[in-house]
């Protein structure tokens, strides 16, 4: 397991230093959340003291500050790579380690919602603890809870505002689906964010092969401000209660040449959320869509 984990951080610390953000972003998830998992283990396996799993559950913190750094548009600097190095050795020599953390930081709740495409990586999937996810989470990196709109952005003079009315999207087991939301994000060509990441309530009614949500996401950008290449993300999400997680079913993107007023549908591709559009699958041959309607605001 030790020797697991050491090829994982050393998997990550690379990407992150070769400047592949997206990809260390992943690995430090999984590896954060395998971390979790056992610091916050209830059985009485005598391979690590409770003290051991302090330290585990802070590394697994520090990983996630690490996370969130690079996917803050404003700074990486929060929590910084050279830093995170100094847990290398940590983890090596978990057993032995008796020294003070260098950082303060505590440990936080495991979470029931994975980073996109994490249950695809994940080499376990038991069952979680009961209780094991819940507040307290630092602000840095909040548990994601459906329902985080955000305003209007104020209005500047020549800019342009873009509100998304989220109608419908088409699945053809959408009936099935449990507490169905989407995740809306703006990435540019790296898959790093460019606004707030957005979630919408859950859905307000299924019907017939259609989750219907009608809600509106204000973007919290104006459109001439968002760099050449960017897309505009949603990702639809649903729990799993078997595994007792949320997991991302499908995703769908608009690119900038796609921002014009009124209707639009946009096709779904098979998970996990490929920010980089690089290796695209369509969902299905069927002719189920995402369906927006756009609203262009103009001072």
């Amino acid at each position: 397991m030790l020797q697991r984990w050491q090829a994982s951080f050393s998997k990550a610390t690379d990407f992150d230093s070769w400047g592949q953000l997206v990809e260390a972003v992943d690995e430090y998830h999984i590896l954060a959340r395998h971390l979790q998992k056992e610091a916050q283990s209830q059985t009485n396996s005598n391979e690590f003291t409770e003290d051991q799993k302090k330290t585990i559950g802070k590394i697994a913190t520090c990983l996630e500050l690490r996370s969130a750094a690079l996917q803050s548009s404003q700074s990486q600097d929060d929590f910084k790579l050279e830093d995170l190095k100094k847990l290398e050795p940590i983890i090596k020599n978990i057993l032995t380690y008796n020294k003070e953390f260098p950082f303060d930081v505590q440990p936080v709740p495991l979470r029931k919602i994975l980073a996109p495409g994490e249950e695809e990586n994940l080499e376990f999937e038991e069952e979680e603890e009961d209780g094991a996810a819940g507040a307290g989470s630092p602000d840095s990196f909040p548990a994601r809870v459906p329902g985080t709109l955000l305003p209007r952005l104020p209005s500047e003079p020549g800019m342009t505002l873009l509100t998304i009315r989220i109608e419908k999207i088409g699945l053809k087991d959408a009936g099935q689906c449990i507490d169905p939301y989407i995740t809306v994000s703006v990435k540019d060509l790296n898959g790093i964010d460019l606004t707030p990441v957005q979630d919408t309530p859950v859905a307000s009614r299924k019907e017939d092969t259609y989750v219907h949500f009608n809600v509106d996401i204000e973007i919290q950008k104006h459109v001439e401000k968002l760099t050449k290449g960017a897309a505009i993300f949603f990702e639809f999400k649903h729990y799993k209660p078997k595994k007792r997680f949320t997991s991302t079913k499908c995703f769908a993107f608009m690119e900038l040449d796609e921002i014009k007023p009124g209707s639009i549908v946009i096709e779904l591709y098979k998970k996990p959320t490929d920010f980089k559009r690089k290796k695209l699958q369509l969902l299905t041959k069927k002719p189920l869509y995402l369906h927006l309607h756009q609203t262009l605001l103009k001072d």
